[in-house]
């Protein structure tokens, strides 16, 4: 990020964006998750590689929902990213918002939907996990998906703490693992996987602490290169995100 590269060589960005949405799918999840992280990340940063192998590695893990939403705004720096979407910068600025600040940089971790810490710093993101996952209600509520022929279908549970009370519920479709060969830019020459890429974001709907059951058609969905789903429970909303409440991962394949 040359001369727009902020300390410890991670990119800022301060300007306006957009905002966020995914899509998803299938079979029984795994058993309940600690934590989401969310790693905004973009082809166009030399900084974001080893955090992008860092969200490859916690992929593997079956406690963490490991996410890459890959951003748009370094575009110009002469690599456009492949996978950016315009909805993944937005959802960044709006995390920064809700803190307060205009900390946007990448590679960023976001992690529960209520900290952030630099993408790289793999002992950063597991304190971050560690510390989150203390407070009130964050990955408190059960989350599953099931497959019913060519419907999705998606169960929340009851709230088991009095002050979580309501939430959004979104899906996300995911492609596990994308190799990309980058032309231009700070990366050129390198051929870099990114992991559980979001390719798509769709609300289901709204939760209000009691168990709530949805349904959505494959059709809504689907995408080419999509072998994985997540949805989860957000407390807040699109503009104001907060604290994750609960989560599930599927493969599709």
């Amino acid at each position: 990020m040359t001369a727009m590269m902020a300390y410890n060589c991670i990119s800022r960005w301060s300007g306006a964006l957009g905002v966020c949405a995914i899509i998803a799918v299938i079979r029984p999840a795994h058993a309940e998750p600690r934590a989401v992280v969310e790693l905004f990340t973009s082809q166009g940063c030399s900084s974001c590689p080893p955090a992008d192998q860092i969200i490859g590695e916690l992929a593997k893990d079956p406690s963490v929902i490991a996410l890459s939403l890959p951003i748009d705004y370094w575009d110009y720096l002469g690599w456009k990213d492949t996978l950016a979407d315009k909805r993944f910068s937005a959802r960044q600025k709006a995390y920064s918002q809700v803190r307060g600040d205009r900390n946007l940089y990448t590679p960023q971790m976001i992690v529960n939907g209520s900290t952030q810490v630099i993408g790289s710093d793999r002992a950063g993101i597991e304190g971050a996990i560690m510390n989150t996952s203390k407070a009130d209600g964050v990955m408190s509520v059960p989350v599953t998906m099931t497959l019913s022929g060519k419907l999705l279908n998606v169960s929340v549970a009851a709230s088991k703490e009095p002050t979580v009370a309501r939430g959004e519920v979104w899906i996300c479709s995911i492609s596990k693992a994308i190799p990309i060969m980058i032309g231009r830019g700070e990366n050129r020459g390198q051929e870099v996987t990114y992991y559980n890429v979001v390719r798509n974001l769709v609300k289901v709907g709204d939760w209000n602490g009691s168990p709530g059951n949805w349904t959505v058609p494959l059709e809504n969905i689907s995408r080419e290169g999509v072998d994985a789903a997540v949805v989860y429970v957000q407390d807040g909303n699109r503009e104001k995100p907060g604290p994750m409440l609960g989560a599930a991962y599927t493969e599709l394949r």
